[in-house]
């Protein structure tokens, strides 16, 4: 049955390649259920009920995805999302957390009209292909930048977004290095399921460093979401504040999952003639219902996460790797303390080595037609330097239109293309 739904065969997959993909996508993803709460505490919602909203509406969201567009790409509460509504709507802004919620619900909403209408699939189109491989590159860096950051072996500099080298002597940092080593060792060797044994092999070596805490039980009862069901206020939603928070919203969310969708299909070889992303409209349905049904249990707006280049990158192809890794959610709502004790350092040398992977497309760029490759090379560069995927495709779009309108290049630019430029223009100055 799985073989005849999801194709294994006709994608050169199978089933265990496809479910140790999920896992692997899981393991390198699982940090969201610790930080989702953790950050959107700070806007005095109850912590335990985000635990169990952020696992659910990730396992609603990344079914759908397997199922409807049966592509291998998960989806969560997104980062950069929760600290947008914590940070600037509730402290900054001074609203409420259920006005944020109200927010994300109306969101969801708009995205679902928007992708039955077919307006975010035609955005995916009109990116230039140049652009997509872009992209994937970019984003390769930046996942690899994530692990490195998330192990400590880099550290961002008091009053900046700098980097600098981290702590050598940490006992995470020295961790994180071993673990680069034993998975690129095991990637060298082609074994089947590196990244996600090089994951397994660091959490074991990391309990007698004293990195890996082991729980004091295995299983574990979901909270309750009775806290943050359907939290909404609409004392405010036909007001300027919400316009604004809503557009921005809108623009992070729309550009992270389209981003990541480009990126992670470029890689995986999965575009079809035409450069456009398969099954692309499935794909947006499901993040915008799951956005919608995470609003209504109390989460964040979701998106497509980069981690979902760990599966591809071991042999993932189909939506049974997306499955897999929803099924994980599962497990994971009742057996967190297992998934939770796995240590950052242990999940950063497959994040490493997946940017690895995902440099590929840059040998399809022609670096001698400038036209193409100066946006390409801001695109690429901007996505890991602003921490933000939207940001960096803005940067590239912007200056693509830019240069090829200025050089006699008009008939490469689509209506679209410049719509898309011009909304990211008016997104930075509004």
């Amino acid at each position: 049955m799985l073989e005849n739904f999801f194709k294994l065969e006709k994608n050169n997959t199978n089933l265990k390649t496809e479910i140790l993909a999920g896992i692997t996508t899981f393991m390198t993803m699982a940090y969201i259920l610790i930080v989702n709460p953790i950050i959107l505490s700070q806007a005095g919602m109850d912590s335990g009920a985000v635990f169990t909203a952020t696992a659910v509406s990730a396992i609603i969201a990344t079914l759908l995805i397997g199922i409807l567009a049966k592509l291998p790409f998960a989806a969560a509460p997104g980062m950069g999302l929760n600290a947008f509504l914590a940070i600037t709507v509730c402290k900054i802004m001074g609203y409420s957390w259920q006005f944020a919620m109200t927010a994300v619900f109306l969101e969801g909403i708009i995205f679902i009209l928007l992708t039955i209408f077919n307006v975010r699939e035609a955005i995916i189109n009109s990116l230039p292909m140049n652009i997509k491989r872009a992209i994937s590159v970019g984003i390769g860096i930046f996942i690899a930048l994530l692990g490195l950051d998330n192990a400590k072996i880099v550290v961002h500099n008091e009053g900046g977004a700098l980097l600098s080298l981290g702590d050598l002597k940490s006992s995470v940092v020295i961790l994180a290095i071993i673990g680069i080593i034993i998975t690129s060792i095991l990637v060298a060797r082609k074994v089947k399921g590196a990244l996600l044994i090089g994951i397994l092999i660091t959490t074991l070596i990391g309990i007698p460093m004293g990195i890996t805490k082991l729980p004091n039980s295995i299983l574990s009862t979901p909270p309750s979401i009775s806290k943050t069901f359907m939290a909404f206020e609409w004392t405010h939603v036909f007001t300027k504040d919400m316009a604004i928070v809503l557009f921005t919203l809108l623009f992070m969310d729309m550009f992270d999952t389209i981003g990541t969708l480009v990126g992670v299909a470029t890689k995986a070889n999965m575009l079809d003639e035409n450069g456009n992303v398969p099954n692309a409209k499935q794909a947006l349905l499901a993040d915008a219902i799951g956005t919608t049904v995470g609003a209504c249990l109390g989460t964040s707006a979701l998106t497509a996460y980069v981690e979902s280049a760990s599966g591809v990158a071991e042999g993932g192809k189909t939506g049974l790797t997306a499955v897999s890794t929803a099924f994980m959610f599962i497990i994971a709502l009742f057996m967190s303390p297992i998934f939770l004790m796995i240590p950052s350092a242990a999940t950063a040398p497959a994040l490493v080595l997946v940017g690895l992977f995902m440099l590929e497309p840059i040998k399809n760029i022609d670096l001698t037609h400038f036209a193409e490759a100066i946006p390409a090379f801001i695109t690429l560069i901007a996505i890991p330097l602003t921490y933000s995927i939207a940001d960096g495709i803005a940067f590239g779009m912007i200056t693509y239109v830019i240069i090829n309108f200025t050089t006699g290049n008009k008939k490469n630019i689509k209506l679209s293309t410049y719509i898309i430029a011009a909304l990211f223009l008016i997104k930075f100055f509004i």
